[in-house]
């Protein structure tokens, strides 16, 4: 057989990148969605590493107009001498790591409760579960309004019963009260995953053990927690990826006052919240990409080696 003749063969088999075979058939009509996604996504955030390397700002801001011009990469230089930056970035780190953990915490309690059956389950299911599909504007505003306000709020009106005095929530504790909208949304999520992990778990194994005398909290801490491991490490990557860009609760409640202006909230402050520098905004918010995207793949490495060291046990 020729060259010529093997070489066609092969393109008959979709062998040698042939743009009409059967592979890439079926991949051309995902092109247009393609290319739309990068022109949506990778386009406005090429534009923002360009702006973070000039000295741009919004000129209707000012009396005498300051050209944009290009400054290298001072913006950068900028920013870890920046102190209300380093406490917004401090300030994101409590935040995403205290409601993580109680998330994760009341999640693990109430997918306990629920795993098992008792007289009217998918009602309290289903209730544990609507904080979670309620929109984040809306749960902030209903703990601002009807539980933290000192005039009317719920947790005010408790006070008052027990003869204590009246606390302004928010004004006093802006961080605990974010915490909390974020750990009372949140909660239910982390409960769906460690209830997936529960049901998950062999039975016969959690018989054995009770006819080999184990007590329940015993089979907990040895056969359940371990088994719960990575779920708890799920929720932990996904809530934290999505915690860290808290933004509604924080404009909605404090409007970023001291102590709960997180990193998302800061770059906002530094655009379009009223400081209208968008070279310097850009590149803080470069930063915060890089540094979220070193979080997430280490994150995503370490979950991936733990489950297949598991697997191998």
């Amino acid at each position: 057989m020729t060259a010529t003749a093997v070489d066609a063969a092969l393109r008959g088999k979709g062998k040698v990148g042939d743009p009409f075979s059967s592979p890439w058939r079926r991949r051309l009509p995902l092109l247009p969605a393609l290319l739309f996604a990068i022109a949506i996504t990778q386009l406005p955030f090429l534009v923002s590493i360009y702006y973070s390397f000039t000295n741009l700002k919004d000129r209707t801001q000012s009396l005498i107009p300051e050209p944009t011009k290009f400054v290298g990469i001072d913006n950068y230089k900028a920013i870890f001498n920046d102190p209300f930056f380093r406490q917004a970035m401090w300030t994101s780190v409590k935040m995403t790591v205290l409601a993580v953990v109680l998330s994760l915490v009341f999640g693990t309690l109430f997918a306990i409760l629920l795993d098992r059956k008792f007289v009217g389950q998918g009602l309290v299911r289903t209730l544990l579960i609507t904080p979670f599909l309620l929109m984040p504007v809306v749960a902030a505003l209903i703990w601002k309004q009807q539980m933290f306000s000192s005039l009317f709020g719920i947790l005010d009106k408790v006070l008052s019963f027990l003869g204590l005095n009246s606390v302004a929530w928010i004004s006093d504790h802006p961080l605990a009260s974010i915490v909390t909208v974020l750990v009372w949304q949140w909660t239910p999520f982390m409960m769906l995953i460690m209830l997936a992990g529960l049901q998950s778990q062999p039975s016969d194994i959690i018989e054995a053990a009770g006819v080999d005398g184990a007590t329940p909290f015993g089979i907990f801490r040895q056969l359940t927690l371990p088994h719960l491991r990575r779920y708890l490490e799920l929720g932990a990557l996904l809530g934290a990826i999505y915690i860290v860009q808290a933004f509604d609760a924080i404009d909605v409640m404090t409007g970023g006052g001291p102590g709960s202006t997180n990193i998302p909230y800061f770059v906002y402050q530094e655009s379009i919240g009223g400081g209208f520098r968008y070279g310097s905004a850009s590149a803080y918010a470069i930063v915060v990409v890089v540094f979220s995207i070193i979080i997430a793949t280490f994150s995503l490495r370490v979950l991936s080696g733990l489950l297949k060291d598991e697997e191998r046990a």
